[in-house]
């Protein structure tokens, strides 16, 4: 590799070194700027692994020269960056020594018929990224995030989600209306009322009803459902975490398809 492939950084000043601050710190940052940033390789290997490639492969000063060579030549831009300077973008309490800069990808449009996970005004951005990861494991290929939730690809989400979002459709922003174009049945989850999931005959493929932490799904949005599912706790709690019961549903939904 020739040395005019690589730019060095050695300026906190420097126009990349700001953006990415901002990308690793502001939750929203990556709309206004239309890129996200992946910080460290099990993110930058999950990308890679679903065939996304990097605008701009980033990586510390002491960390380059030993860099593996699938992550080294992923992107045509290579920056190395002083280790303080990169240090001081992170987020992390433990900065990690690489990362990749992505275009941000275009919206898909939703697919009628595709198992699909709806959240509804989810606040948490660890829930938000642990029900990306259950979606993709469980076979739902498609995420409709409504209107204040969680931003999708912000970095907490990114995180939480461990790479589950390249292998998914995420729409996210938009309004309740926007379900009327899904030919699945809609399925929601509640904490008092409905079905018992393990009794219930689950509809395959259907949408999910993720519901704000403390409200649940709201009234509108349950009056589109056809069926309606509680999960049995014999423990007594009066409810379970939403990342933990869409976990739970969405597997109860995989078993009953391969059932």
């Amino acid at each position: 590799m020739s040395v005019s492939d690589v730019q060095h950084v050695t300026s906190r000043d420097n126009p990349l070194l700001k953006d990415l601050r901002k990308l690793a710190q502001d939750p929203g940052a990556y709309r206004r700027l239309g890129r996200l940033w992946l910080e460290g390789d099990h993110l930058c290997r999950a990308a890679l692994a679903r065939g996304v490639r990097p605008a701009i492969a980033v990586f510390s000063e002491s960390f380059w020269p030993a860099a593996p060579v699938e992550l080294a030549q992923a992107a045509v831009k290579k920056i190395v960056i002083a280790d303080a300077l990169l240090a001081a973008v992170s987020g992390l309490e433990s900065p990690a020594p690489m990362g990749f800069v992505l275009d941000l990808p275009d919206r898909p449009e939703l697919l009628p018929d595709a198992p699909t996970v709806v959240l509804d005004r989810l606040q948490d951005a660890g829930n938000v990224g642990s029900i990306l990861r259950s979606a993709s494991a469980f076979g739902f290929s498609q995420v409709v995030a409504l209107k204040g939730t969680a931003a999708l690809w912000a970095p907490k989400v990114l995180r939480a989600g461990m790479g589950a979002h390249f292998g998914l459709r995420l729409i996210e922003g938009v309004d309740a209306s926007v379900l009327d174009g899904l030919t699945v049945p809609l399925v929601a989850t509640s904490s008092h009322h409905g079905d018992w999931l393990h009794k219930a005959r689950l509809p395959h493929p259907c949408a999910w009803l993720m519901g704000h932490e403390g409200q649940g799904v709201s009234a509108e949005l349950e009056a589109r459902a056809s069926h309606r599912i509680r999960i049995a706790q014999p423990g007594g709690e009066e409810s379970l975490n939403v990342a933990a019961a869409a976990a739970i549903c969405l597997h109860a939904s995989a078993a009953a398809r391969e059932a």
